[in-house]
């Protein structure tokens, strides 16, 4: 039985209270006047460039185009014109800077979210295939999973708080005025409405944790029973999980993701998000598995099984990015408007985050994970991993802070306390699970070839 350690119980509170100080910091300072936004654009473009210099040929264009098409007016009018024109862009970066601390705690309760959503699908598949070589790391998988349900209400609570506390700082489509001056938001507004939005979650919060619920008592009751009625029941609800996963991820990443780009859609999404949840997912259990292995509570665990897991931080790296250069590549290519406009904002706005991403999901563990011998060994996997893990919470932070605070991105504060915090968090639920039961699923009929698995 696993005992979790005083120190660790420790760090994890000090993650969560910096975390926490850190974040409340970060909305502190997120609302500024007018002024205030106004002598900030004044002194970015007097410098020389970045957001006021484009702030500056914002108010050029839109006022050269008010004097093109207003011949008629009076010098008077136009100069109004511009003023309105002037407000207005204030108003929006004032409204950008506000949502930072609402997109960066949106950005990491969702990662932290998808890892144990990634181990749940992973944990599934091993049990529906009857793999032979995964049941030793069960119980380091299940403890993983207890993270689900509070880490999937807070991503809804979070999304929800923003429309009613927030003013929808994440979610245009939730500002009734928005969708009453967007027909093609309006046309939408059968999927895309608040309530719809938070039944949906429910929904999918309810049917994954229903799955991790009755999969893990079937679990530990076949430990102590005679016959194997638990595994079959095992089998049968993880197969039928399968089904239901496949279908509500998809819509769950449209709604918690692709709806920040209301505008936009892509149909491989969903498998897009799936893929960079399950490789973080393999990637964390790994870590895991290593950090116990070294306090010597994973006996059982050798060599090959670290080696299988990360073939699948290997494999599922180059899943990622053939979902990824799949999606950007038809995209870019048919160089249709409505379509290319997300790629051409992050390419404008988001050039390091969004290209660095690339090399930390693919090419470093590429390099990294090709070869046999450096799988096995762990600090080697440990490094790999922590690289993959901070590319695909870039992945996130692409995918959501462009569309809520566009040019005004930057890792700070908000973004680190935020991560922090849920780091935190997380840490203290997964261990604090993996106590409630032996480390080793001693009734599983594979469990025998699991443990004597080798090459």
């Amino acid at each position: 039985m696993y005992t979790f350690s005083n120190k660790l119980k420790t760090f994890s509170f000090i993650l969560m209270i910096l975390g926490a100080l850190g974040v409340g910091y970060g909305f502190m300072t997120s609302h500024k006047s007018f002024e205030e936004v106004e002598h900030l654009l004044a002194e970015e473009s007097h410098h020389g460039g970045g957001h006021g210099e484009e702030a500056t040929h914002d108010e050029a264009s839109h006022g050269a185009h008010a004097t093109v098409d207003s011949h008629a007016e009076s010098h008077g009018e136009t100069a109004h014109a511009e003023v309105d024109e002037h407000a207005k862009h204030i108003e929006h970066v004032q409204h950008q800077i506000a949502n930072r601390p609402w997109s960066a705690l949106y950005v990491a309760a969702f990662f932290f979210m998808m890892i144990a959503l990634g181990v749940l699908a992973f944990y599934a598949i091993q049990i529906a295939s009857q793999a032979g070589w995964s049941p030793v790391l069960f119980r380091v998988m299940e403890g993983m999973t207890a993270y689900l349900l509070p880490g999937a209400l807070i991503v809804l609570g979070i999304a929800a708080a923003s429309h009613f506390i927030g003013h929808n700082n994440l979610f245009i489509w939730m500002d009734p005025e928005v969708v009453a001056h967007d027909k093609l938001i309006e046309g939408k507004t059968g999927w895309l409405n608040i309530w719809g939005f938070i039944i949906r979650g429910l929904i999918f919060i309810g049917g994954w944790s229903l799955y991790r619920h009755f999969s893990r008592k079937f679990s530990i009751a076949q430990d102590t029973a005679e016959d194997k009625s638990n595994f079959k029941k095992s089998f049968r609800i993880s197969a039928a999980f399968l089904v239901f996963f496949i279908y509500t991820e998809s819509m769950m990443s449209w709604d918690w993701i692709m709806s920040v780009d209301p505008h936009w859609f892509s149909t491989l999404f969903g498998w897009y998000v799936f893929a960079s949840m399950f490789v973080s997912g393999i990637t964390v259990i790994a870590l895991i598995t290593i950090y116990l292995k070294s306090r010597n509570y994973l006996e059982f665990v050798n060599e090959n099984h670290l080696h299988d897991v990360a073939k699948f931080m290997f494999a599922f790296s180059i899943f990622w990015t053939y979902l990824w250069f799949s999606q950007f590549m038809l995209i870019w290519y048919s160089n249709i408007p409505e379509e290319v406009t997300y790629f051409v904002t992050r390419f404008q706005d988001y050039k390091l985050p969004f290209l660095g991403m690339v090399v930390m999901n693919f090419v470093f563990p590429i390099l990294m994970l090709m070869n046999a011998d450096y799988k096995r060994i762990p600090w080697f996997v440990v490094m790999a991993g922590l690289v993959i893990l901070f590319g695909h919470y870039i992945d996130i932070f692409n995918m959501i802070m462009p569309a809520t605070v566009g040019d005004r991105w930057f890792i700070g504060i908000p973004e680190i306390s935020s991560v922090l915090l849920f780091a935190g968090l997380f840490i203290f639920v997964v261990f604090t699970a993996l106590t409630k039961a032996p480390l080793l699923v001693k009734g599983y009929p594979f469990r025998k070839e699991s443990e004597e698995f080798h090459y």
